[in-house]
C-alpha cells in the first residue's frame, strides 16, 4: 500500500501552494463528478468549482496548514484528508482559522479531488 500519509501531504502542499500562486490552475485536480461544499454553497464539476474558487473577493491569500491528517479509503488507494490551518487575506492581519476536507480518488496512479469540504471556522 502507498504512503497515505505522504500523499496526503504531498497533495495539500501542491494543492494550497498552487491556490496561493494562482487559483485558475487547481482545474487539474478536479473531474465532472467532483464535489466542492464551499460554506454551504454545493457546486458539482472542476469548471463550476474554480469557478467559483477564482470569484472568491480576495486577491492576495497565504494558506497556513495546523493538522493534516489522513486515512486511506477503500481498496483502491483512495485516500481522506482532513486540513486545519489558517489563511490570511489581502492585507489583513488578524488569520481566519478554517477546516478542509479532500476524498483523493486513485485513478491509474493519478490522484483528483472527488470530494471537497471547506468552512471557516469562527471561535
Amino acid at each position: 500500500m502507498a504512503d497515505f500519509n505522504a500523499l496526503a501531504t504531498q497533495f495539500t502542499q501542491f494543492y494550497y501552494q498552487t491556490f496561493d500562486t494562482d487559483r485558475s490552475q487547481l482545474s487539474s485536480l478536479y473531474r465532472d463528478e467532483s464535489m466542492l461544499s464551499f460554506e454551504g454553497a454545493q457546486l458539482q464539476g472542476a469548471k463550476d468549482i474554480v469557478e467559483k474558487l477564482m470569484s472568491l473577493p480576495f486577491q492576495r491569500v497565504q494558506h497556513r496548514i495546523s493538522t493534516l491528517d489522513a486515512q486511506p479509503t477503500g481498496a483502491n488507494g483512495s485516500v481522506v484528508v482532513m486540513v486545519t490551518g489558517e489563511l490570511l487575506l489581502d492585507e489583513e492581519q488578524m488569520a481566519q482559522r478554517y477546516s478542509q476536507v479532500f476524498h483523493l480518488v486513485n485513478n491509474g496512479g493519478n490522484y483528483f479531488v472527488l470530494n471537497d469540504l471547506f468552512r471557516l471556522n469562527y471561535g
